[in-house]
């Protein structure tokens, strides 16, 4: 889109700098030392469960909530004591906020006319914003005669006319069925495309965030557990939280003990024996592990045993179509499998699956730090 694309930021004017914010109500610190650069054009996606202090990082980010602590700088200018009008921000929140009174194309130049932009240039703006989201035949709509999706849609479009130097989304798509929240994700995604406006975008749901992200950001108890790309996040997560946060079907965590076998370390426990390359972890001295693998990363064992392994009775078997998510063993060391289901087995039968050793990841029992050496190739 040509105007907001070009007149909503200069090079490096959109880049946003946190460093060591901190937020507390009264003598309760919710936000820990967080640090983040966002750079210039960048889609980052704030990711948690709820309580993380995701949302709350974002309308500090908006000037929706004081900063306790730190330095934010939004294009270069320090905006810690300025007011959201005079950020360069424009918000989406989960709850639409549409006047139900007004039309379409009044809820989107709401702003523009409180701040006298001339009715040409309003005009204007209006037919390259409803161009671009798909809105030109709904502008003589009223909000309640739209669905979700058409008003999320219109509320995109009233920040998206301000030309923003950044785009802020707290959790936009959560209010929406499965097949609106898919479709308007890829909208996003798109506009992003076309925009290229900085943004950042909250939300507990993992597939948007590993869908949309440049980089996600995922947050616990109000610090940064870890930074990446998705492609990193999900194959070198650096804690077992992060590995069992990211991931559908959810990573197998098992605690299992170590015995040094020369060539290579044996895991055992949960009924099961994992052999992993020396080299690969830092396992010296080390008793106890958490050993994580993904459920599609168990194969059906074809050798017997010899190359370890976990066997029990399957407990449940989940059908979600050209696969099948099986659950063995019994209630305290249950481990999925994820497999094609014309390969299903039937419930009760013992099963034995291999892990991938080149799939493994190990953690610290105690911190959940991951224990992959620095600098090891994941495979």
């Amino acid at each position: 889109m040509s105007r907001a694309a070009s007149s909503s930021h200069d090079k490096k004017m959109s880049a946003i700098s946190c460093h060591n914010i901190i937020k507390r109500y009264g003598d309760t610190q919710v936000v820990h030392a967080f640090d983040l650069d966002v750079a210039d054009n960048e889609f980052v996606v704030f990711l948690g469960p709820s309580g993380c202090g995701k949302s709350t990082i974002l309308r500090m980010l908006a000037g929706l909530e004081d900063i306790s602590g730190g330095d934010l700088h939004i294009g270069g200018r320090r905006v810690n004591d300025l007011p959201p009008q005079e950020r360069g921000i424009a918000m989406v929140f989960q709850n639409y906020a549409l006047y139900p009174h007004m039309t379409v194309r009044d809820n989107i130049a709401f702003g523009l006319k409180r701040l006298k932009v001339p009715k040409a240039e309003i005009d204007s703006r209006i037919k390259e914003v409803s161009d671009t989201l798909g809105l030109e035949r709904y502008l003589q709509r009223r909000p309640t005669e739209l669905s979700g999706g058409q008003q999320q849609r219109v509320a995109i479009a009233r920040a998206m006319i301000k030309t923003p130097k950044v785009f802020l989304f707290d959790e936009p798509l959560s209010n929406l069925d499965a097949k609106l929240r898919n479709h308007m994700r890829i909208e996003i995604a798109k506009l992003h495309q076309t925009l290229k406006t900085t943004t950042v975008y909250v939300t507990h749901d993992q597939h948007e965030a590993m869908t949309l992200a440049d980089r996600i950001v995922l947050l616990r108890d109000g610090r940064i557990e870890q930074v990446g790309s998705p492609k990193e996040i999900f194959e070198r997560p650096r804690s077992a939280f992060v590995a069992g946060f990211i991931g559908t079907p959810p990573m197998n965590l098992v605690e299992m003990s170590v015995k040094d076998a020369g060539s290579h370390f044996e895991l055992s426990g949960r009924g099961g024996v994992v052999h992993v390359n020396a080299r690969r972890f830092a396992l010296e001295g080390r008793e106890r592990v958490t050993l994580g693998i993904r459920p599609a990363h168990l194969q059906v064992d074809v050798n017997g045993g010899r190359d370890g392994g976990f066997s029990g009775e399957v407990q449940l078997i989940e059908y979600l179509g050209n696969e099948v998510l099986v659950s063995f063993g019994g209630d305290d060391n249950e481990i999925s499998a994820l497999m094609p289901s014309a390969q299903s087995p039937r419930l009760h039968e013992r099963v034995r699956f291999v892990a991938d050793p080149q799939q493994v990841h190990l953690f610290d029992v105690e911190t959940g730090a991951s224990l992959l050496r620095d600098g090891t190739p994941l495979h």
